[in-house]
């Protein structure tokens, strides 16, 4: 049985999941108001790189503040001053950033942060937004999440929209934005790795893929979930969708490739390109799929890290993809430059960032309007 409640701050309390009153999630590429993002403070993350990770961040909030706000989430006035100062040298109009102060454990906002839905506008009504909250539980693995669960919380309570619980049988259900991604139009990507691995990492014990899929119709709105097998070795979060595989436009699909036979992702990447040949859109039709490649496998301290052209977010102003000092970069920011023509594609670099284990995307969350 599938149910949801919402916050005190919203104005109505329903046990209806918010598909049943027509929320979906908007694909990335729709308009934003907003992204968010979590300042960065656990140097656990980045074990000898952490100096250099907020002047990453500058750069990012310089490329997506020129487009949208940025809500940047900060545990104290201190963290606060300490971004200003890193803005300010990047160039960024400060006027741009919204702070909002919530103590976190880290600063994953794609995983932690709130997850927005819409309501479509008619004659009799203006477009709506609300949050589902996926009840993050430190991605089944680490044992400090209870700060960072809280955060579509806070998040409902700023800007004053209707908060959905996640649950199944009443039982509250987890997923990380990371893990699933969506065309807009009612279809969703994920893994089986990820979510349907029923030892590794189960965010939700005893559910198979039958209750998980439609737990997710309900909360996100789409009808039809496909299903890839892996993602890349190193990956922290054990197969999340959005180092693999990402929609750029409604019918068209970009997914990694390891072209050296001798590679350890070679297999399980190419698994991926036999299983979406078989991947059909919610109106029936076969999506075009577009090889990405690759970085060679890098390293640091001995750790295969998770480098993946495949992280890139879009924002407002400018499609954002990780770079890592590759022959391949210029490769895969051309691709994805041909797929995006309403905004400029520019890379950033993310060799330092990805000995966090993720990148770009896993750091940004999209508010839409």
């Amino acid at each position: 049985m599938l149910r949801a409640i919402f916050m005190p701050t919203a104005k109505f309390s329903f046990t209806t999941p918010p598909a049943a009153l027509g929320y979906a999630m908007p694909a990335e590429w729709e308009k934003h108001e907003a992204t968010w993002l979590g300042w960065p403070h656990n140097a656990s993350d980045w074990p000898g790189k952490f100096e250099v990770i907020p002047w990453v961040y500058g750069e990012m909030v310089r490329k997506i503040s020129a487009g949208e706000n940025v809500r940047l989430i900060v545990r104290h006035k201190q963290d606060e001053a300490f971004a200003r100062r890193v803005f300010k040298h990047a160039g960024v109009d400060l006027r741009k950033i919204k702070f909002v102060t919530h103590r976190t454990n880290r600063g994953w906002t794609r995983d932690t942060g709130p997850i927005f839905v819409r309501k479509p506008e008619t004659r009799k009504r203006k477009a709506e937004t609300a949050i589902v909250h996926f009840h993050f539980n430190g991605w089944a693995k680490y044992d400090n999440w209870q700060k960072d669960t809280k955060v579509p919380e806070t998040a409902a309570q700023l800007l004053g929209k209707k908060l959905f619980h996640a649950q199944y049988n009443v039982r509250p259900f987890v997923i990380e934005g990371g893990g699933i991604e969506l065309n807009g139009r009612g279809t969703l990507l994920s893994t089986e790795e990820c979510y349907l691995n029923p030892k590794i990492q189960v965010r939700n014990p005893g559910l198979g893929q039958a209750e998980i899929e439609t737990t997710l119709k309900s909360f996100l709105g789409v009808k039809n979930i496909f299903w890839l097998a892996k993602g890349p070795k190193g990956d922290d979060t054990h197969g999340h969708i959005d180092d693999i595989c990402r929609f750029v436009n409604p019918q068209t699909l970009v997914l990694v490739k390891e072209k050296n036979s001798k590679d350890e992702n070679y297999k399980p990447l190419a698994e991926n390109w036999e299983r979406i040949k078989d991947l059909r859109l919610e109106d029936g039709s076969k999506p075009e799929v577009i090889e990405l490649p690759m970085p060679a496998p890098l390293y640091f301290d001995g750790v295969r890290l998770p480098a993946s052209y495949a992280n890139f977010y879009i924002c407002n102003a400018a499609v954002m993809v990780p770079t890592f000092n590759d022959p391949h970069d210029r490769v895969a920011l051309g691709i994805l430059g041909e797929l995006f023509r309403d905004r400029p594609v520019v890379g950033i670099h993310a060799v330092d960032l990805v000995w966090g284990f993720g990148s770009l995307h896993c750091l940004t969350q999209q508010q839409p309007v």
